[in-house]
């Protein structure tokens, strides 16, 4: 099989088998908890090799996951004790347990290869390399069935326990009310991003893990609020990215993990921009219909206090509200044209005449924050 193709496949598989456990990390307000788990494993790896001697044995993943439940045990304990914040927390934890990590490298295992810059970076193009053979046949490289495996038990530790990391991500007291610890689901799914971690550094590093498990989950949740699409859109996006992220690799012949770890970030940018819903275009336009429809509300409300003024042809003049409500010129024809539009008023002889659904709606707005400016007469008058 083609290398590239196979670094690309390698690329998609760790990118959703670190995106699907990510996205509960992001809703619950953990996302930074995967640096300090992908940093905090090393010194599980290196523990574990002491005692196995062997760089290749499974205990390596044991150990290293029973180190990133460490961390989150011992970030969680701080964070109870009531002093010290979670994310100082993490930024206490996670530094330590990765400084003991390359200290017990340079000191016990100077001639075993556990390369730290390796293990902080990683490099895909090296994936290919490590393969399976059966009685000399090339069954592909061993990152595909790792990544594979560990996808696969992602999948379906969510579909299987989909209801249970629904309810205790977004309300832990209704969960424990249905009669199910929250306990146990949080740390299975601290579980699984720690065993997504150990089996994903070793051939991404950790930085592109980081990456893999926060911006994918990210993006998706700035497009949709639902949580089965926000794990499906997660997992399209990391695809996507990690595909991308490979072709600008080779074409800028760049490190694989920073070309999609720049892919993801510019991926991040353009949905944090262009979101239907909550992105920075959104948002302004939400917010600038919200201020025309706030001034036209105000327009409203003072026409209406005014409608048995004595004053009320000079209150309703078109010169004068404008000065009166500090509107500039520009401002304020677009407002008495949107109230003109939504029949509120007309204009005769530069005097503005509420109409019957104007005058509805003054009353209406003036009702929902408990004023009431006429009475019933008046009303029906």
């Amino acid at each position: 099989m083609n290398p590239q193709l196979e670094i690309n496949i390698i690329a998609s598989i760790v990118s959703v088998a670190c995106a699907l456990p990510g996205v509960f990390l992001i809703l619950k307000k953990m996302a930074m908890m995967s640096d300090a788990i992908s940093h905090s494993i090393l010194p599980g790896i290196v523990l574990a090799f002491f005692i196995t001697n062997n760089l290749n044995s499974p205990l390596l993943i044991f150990g290293a996951s029973l180190m990133g439940l460490f961390t989150v045990f011992l970030v969680e304990s701080l964070n109870k004790s009531g002093r010290i914040k979670e994310d100082a927390s993490i930024g206490v934890v996670f530094p330590l347990l990765f400084a003991i990590g390359i200290i017990l490298i340079t000191q016990f295992a100077g001639n075993v290869h556990l390369d730290t810059d390796a293990v902080l970076l990683g490099e895909l193009a090296f994936a290919p390399f490590d393969r399976i053979f059966i009685n000399g046949a090339d069954f592909g490289p061993v990152a595909v069935y790792v990544m594979s495996l560990i996808l696969l038990i992602n999948l379906l530790f969510i579909l299987l326990f989909f209801k249970e990391l629904k309810i205790t991500t977004f309300d832990a007291g209704l969960a424990t009310a249905l009669g199910f610890s929250p306990w146990i689901i949080h740390y299975s799914l601290m579980a699984s991003v720690s065993i997504t971690a150990v089996g994903a550094f070793n051939f991404v590093g950790v930085v592109l893990v980081v990456a893999y498990m926060i911006i994918p989950g990210l993006c998706a949740n700035l497009i949709t609020d639902r949580l089965a699409l926000i794990l499906i859109l997660s997992a399209v996006y990391g695809v996507i990215c990690s595909i991308l992220g490979v072709q600008l690799a080779f074409f800028l012949a760049g490190s694989i993990s920073g070309s999609i770890t720049t892919v993801l970030g510019m991926a991040f940018l353009i949905t944090y921009i262009f979101s239907p819903e909550k992105g920075i275009l959104a948002s302004y336009g939400r917010k600038k219909r919200l201020k025309v429809e706030f001034a036209l509300d105000t327009l409203l409300i003072h026409l209406n206090n005014h409608m048995k003024s004595p004053e009320r042809i000079k209150e309703s003049g078109v010169p004068h509200l404008k000065n009166h409500l500090g509107w500039n010129e520009k401002f304020a024809k677009k407002i008495l044209e949107r109230g003109i539009k939504k029949d509120l008023f007309s204009i005769e002889g530069g005097i503005i005449n509420l109409s019957k659904n104007g005058i509805g709606k003054a009353q209406e707005r003036l009702s929902a924050i408990g004023i009431n400016s006429l009475s019933e007469e008046e009303r029906h008058d």
